[in-house]
């Protein structure tokens, strides 16, 4: 990986916030006098000492006196009392005479503690004077009173610490503490009543088996209304990538983060070992290995033997099939796994047994000979194959007759296995067992293959797996290698393999003139023969393509002949995707009843025939037909039935059910319906990094939006790294990246940054869809930053840099009008969403020469009122602003209410802000409004003239002429009012003055 980790020790806590409640509870209870104890369950690795270290981090911050001790694993039972004598022992070196007059109280301490001795004719500190032969023969005799004296100073020194301030002790590893130990936290446990002290002790649940003696202690302290066990589980999938990402000191490809969060299992330790290792696949740390294997030497050589056969079976497993398996009578077998589970080793599923923790399981496989491992899996294989076929029992197969080398039974139970998966709903696992049947059908001798099945008919079941999978990059790839494996097929399944590398190709942008090769060859094959099913398919997707490429006449005719070929040849399906391609087709006309019509016929059909692919692009189809009109009740209503068909079906990550979902979203961002962070879609191992870019994509202008900058940063470096790949194929990717970035620039005050990002977008955009109306948006927020961008520069008296941003303006909106005259649809209008970003786009080309027009940006609002909340929002603010200058005060107070209340609803913290400092500037109060750290100015007076006169474009010299001060002097008031802004230039420290109305222009004081 070539990852620096983190020790997990040093990172902020991830997750535990249930457990971390509970301790403060107790902590607050026992600040009240309310005794209390915890008792800390969790596996070894959970995380018990780093949720005791922020408790005790907290206790002494509130001013606690906190003793920590912890026992030691020794082979001779422990050493007594070593956790006490650690925590008291602390107090040796206390210069306070509180600490000292408690510790003089009690001399029996010196029995835990010699150091802790204190002489009886004055307060001394501790370990300072050597005891006399008296004093120590005194001090042996009240020992040998018995453990109740020293239990009773214990507690005594204990309370008496607890009177000046509360006290926490903790105890780790009590798992390995030895009898004295236990009873004498027993003890403390049980007269907690009335003291400020809580005991906290932790322990790992998997070592305490039902013999183990701590067992019966923790049974009695339960019962206790003043102590709780509070168990710490292994972190959520969610908390485990967070502690992933924050572990690694460079960001982790969303595959191996991944397999980190699956193989970790919520286990800090183990997450730590592993990033610390680099390890990725099946290998494991040495170290790791190391100390889990060590957890099995207490175990007797029978029970580590069954342990091995049970690793080898991977999942869960009967006690019959390791008695099978292991060569080791049933009787016995049932007393080691007994022992296994009495030592947390293996836990009981579902009437088999599988290991409690898979990396556990890992360390015992990989210690294994290669031929126990052989023989094992042999045996397994035989069992499985002599039973009752039974679900998953194919995937069983194929894993242990791979692992023994049995190949053609492996072959044959990998394609049955990928049937049933595929039948389930599991593309991506029916995509594994081809590509493992893949590996070895070259190997697998020709008579021993299935006869009904070929090379390339397992790569046409890849790619197509593939593509619902979310992997299209891939399902390209298997197909191009199936036309390279197609020399002697006939000539239906040739079409048939075209056919398929055509679909391939359409899910990405950038290949559609592949495309067209790919599926004119299909054309050819079959277009003058009978009418069959493979004709109609051909026909279909060759209209699908065509529509894709612009040629929409041809794709009528071939549409045509689509569906009377499917008519002709019975053959639904391909109907039902006729169907579809002409009610999309219809719809680009303007012919809107016809397609929906068409459109809702081709999903029944579809549905009746469970041709789910089909369905899903009618369903979408039918949706994007409300959502380019603007009808988004119906349009948000069918995304949702569509991404819910596909996450049924498990097409969750197929082209149409990612685009469903990205729409869904994109409308929910429209209307102001912002999803929280916790329904982000998460993409599944395997997931191209292309898929997981779009997921990603469409999340970014809602970051941007809610003002997580540094979030959006983040995303925008991996969606487009400045010195890598750029993830930039598909268009709604460069899209969102072209209009996020430049979202996230503006508001940052970076105009010019802003305006590249919109001019490389554009670029792309045209480069991959000639008519991209996409463009229309993008040009409207470019010409905004350059607008803003001359309106920085004027502040600034940079002329020339007016000058280049009013061009730049310009050149923009003259794209903008020439998109809009190509890519006018065939119905002749634009909808609603483009008109109004041409609004917008024509109001701030208005503002380019520093006049805003009231009336263009009143009209940019009304033209997003078709739903667009947060956009008309925004052009509120505009339109504000555009008021203000106009002098119209009440009507601008109308537009920043509305704009504010948005704001606010959203949680759009950067658009509440900038309304708020508007509204201050113009003396305007908001319903609501937050109280602003900066309403008080921050600079001084001098240095509020100091920088007056650089806005004005003046040197320090000059600037210190005009005030009667020293260049000097200049240079450290306009340093401190740097720092006090946070800018690092003149200029920027300018600019955010004005922001921020401690600077106002002129013209807008003329204006108010």
């Amino acid at each position: 990986m070539g990852l620096v980790p983190r020790l997990g020790l040093t990172l902020p806590l991830v997750g535990r916030v249930p457990q971390l409640r509970r301790l403060q509870a107790a902590l607050d209870d026992a600040e009240h006098g309310r005794g209390r104890g915890a008792l800390l369950a969790g596996d070894a690795g959970v995380g018990k000492t780093r949720l005791l270290k922020e408790v005790t981090s907290e206790a002494a911050r509130r001013g606690c006196l906190v003793l920590t001790g912890q026992c030691l694993d020794v082979d001779e039972g422990g050493l007594p009392y070593l956790p006490f004598t650690e925590a008291l022992g602390a107090l040796a070196a206390s210069d306070d005479p509180d600490v000292l007059d408690a510790l003089a109280a009690w001399p029996a301490l010196s029995t835990l503690v010699p150091q802790l001795w204190v002489a009886p004719s004055g307060r001394q500190r501790p370990g300072r004077s050597a005891a006399s032969e008296q004093d120590v023969r005194r001090v042996r005799t009240e020992h040998d009173l018995g453990q109740l004296r020293l239990f009773d100073a214990v507690l005594g020194v204990l309370d008496a610490l607890a009177r000046t301030r509360p006290v926490v002790l903790a105890l780790e590893d009590v798992h390995w503490a030895d009898g004295a130990t236990r009873d004498l936290l027993s003890f403390l446990m049980g007269r907690l009543g009335g003291r400020r002290l809580l005991v906290l002790a932790s322990y790992r649940a998997e070592e305490v088996h039902r013999r183990h003696p701590l067992r019966p202690l923790l049974a009695e302290l339960v019962r206790s209304a003043a102590v709780e066990r509070v168990d710490v589980p292994p972190l959520s999938d969610d908390e485990a990538r967070a502690f992933l990402t924050a572990l690694a000191e460079s960001p982790l490809p969303p595959d191996t983060l991944d397999q980190l969060v699956r193989r970790c299992e919520g286990n800090p330790f183990f997450a730590e070992e592993l990033v610390a290792a680099g390890a990725s696949g099946d290998n494991m740390p040495d170290g790791l290995a190391d100390v889990l294997l060590t957890r099995l030497d207490q175990l007797s050589p029978r029970t580590r033997g069954v342990l091995r056969a049970v690793a080898v079976a991977s999942t869960r497993v009967a006690d019959t099939a390791v008695a099978e398996v292991s060569g080791v009578g049933e009787l016995d077998v049932e007393d080691a796994l007994r022992e296994a589970v009495h030592h947390h080793v293996l836990v009981v599923e579902r009437g088999g047994y599988r290991f409690r923790h898979a990396l556990l399981r890992e360390a015992v496989y990989h210690d294994l000979l290669p031929g126990e491992r052989s023989r094992m899996h042999a045996a397994y294989a035989a069992r499985i194959a002599a039973l009752p076929p039974s679900r998953g029992s194919d995937a069983r197969l194929a894993y242990h007759s791979l692992r023994c080398r049995d190949l053609p039974t492996a072959l044959a139970a990998l394609l049955r296995a990928a049937e049933e998966a595929e039948e389930l709903g599991a593309p991506g696992s029916a995509l594994r067992h081809v590509e493992e049947a893949l590996e070895i059908w070259d190997v697998v001798p020709v008579e021993r293959r299935p006869p009904d099945r070929s090379e390339t008919t397992l790569l046409l079941s890849a790619s197509e797996l593939a593509a619902r999978s979310g992997e299209p990059e891939r399902a390209i790839a298997f197909a191009r290698e199936a036309t390279r494996r197609m020399d002697h097929s006939p000539a239906v399944r040739q079409a048939a393999i075209w056919r398929r590398l055509a679909e391939a190709l359409m899910t990405l942008e950038g290949t559609y003139d592949e495309a067209v090769d790919a599926i004119d060859r299909a054309w050819a094959l079959v277009s003058d023969g009978e009418p069959t099913t493979e004709q109609a398919w051909v026909f279909a997707t060759r209209a699908q393509v065509l529509r894709g490429v612009g040629r929409l006449d041809d794709a009528e005719t071939s549409a045509r002949a689509a569906a009377d070929a499917a008519k002709a040849a019975g053959a639904d399906a391909p109907h039902a995707a006729a169907l579809t391609i002409q009610g999309v087709l219809a719809d680009v006309r303007g012919d809107v009843e016809t397609a929906r019509e068409l459109l809702m016929q081709a999903e029944r059909e579809a549905q009746a025939v469970d041709a789910l692919d089909v369905e899903l692009r009618a369903g979408y189809y039918r949706a994007l037909s409300y959502d380019d009109r603007a009808e988004l009740p119906d349009a948000l209503r069918l995304y949702r039935h569509t991404a819910k068909r596909a996450s049924e079906s498990g097409l969750t990550w197929s082209p149409l059910g990612l685009s469903a979902r990205t729409r869904l979203l994109a409308l929910r961002y429209t209307i102001g319906d912002w999803p929280d962070e916790a329904e982000q879609d998460r993409p599944e191992s395997g997931v191209s990094d292309l898929v997981t870019a779009i997921l990603q994509s469409t999340w970014l202008h809602l970051l941007v939006a809610r003002g997580r900058f540094d979030d959006a940063e983040r995303m925008l470096d991996l969606l487009y790294p400045e010195d890598g790949d750029r993830r930039g194929v598909d268009l709604w990717v460069v899209a969102a990246v072209a209009a996020g970035g430049a979202e996230l620039a503006l508001w940052r005050g970076e105009y010019r940054r802003a305006v590249d990002a919109v001019v490389d977008g554009m670029e792309r955009v045209q480069r991959i869809l000639a008519d991209g109306l996409l463009n229309v948006r993008l040009g409207a927020l470019g010409i905004e930053a350059c607008a803003a961008w001359a309106a920085d520069a004027r502040r600034r008296r940079d002329a020339d840099g007016a000058e280049t941003a009013v061009e730049t303006g310009r050149g923009l909106w003259d794209q903008v009008q020439r998109t809009v005259e190509k890519g006018v649809p065939r119905s002749g209008t634009l909808g609603p969403e483009g008109r109004a970003w041409l609004a917008r786009a024509r109001a701030a080309a208005e503002d380019l020469g520093g006049v805003r027009d009231a009336a263009l940006w009143d009209e940019a609002v009304g033209a997003f009122g078709f739903g667009a909340v947060y956009e008309q929002a925004l052009c509120r603010r505009y339109l504000a602003q555009a008021l203000l200058d106009a002098g119209e005060h009440e009507r601008a107070a109308d537009a920043l209410a509305a704009s504010h209340e948005v704001a606010r609803r959203l949680g759009a913290r950067p658009l509440r802000e900038a309304v708020e400092d508007l509204a201050r500037r113009a003396r305007i109060e908001l319903p609501g409004a937050r109280p602003r750290r900066d309403v008080v100015n921050p600079l001084t007076a001098r240095e509020r003239a100091v920088l007056e006169h650089v806005a004005d474009g003046l040197t320090n010299r000059q600037v210190g002429e005009r005030l009667f001060i020293s260049e000097k002097t200049v240079s450290v008031h306009l340093s401190r009012a740097m720092a006090k802004l946070g800018a690092n230039r003149r200029a920027e420290a300018v600019a955010i003055a004005y922001d921020r109305g401690l600077l106002t222009p002129e013209s807008e004081a003329e204006g108010r």
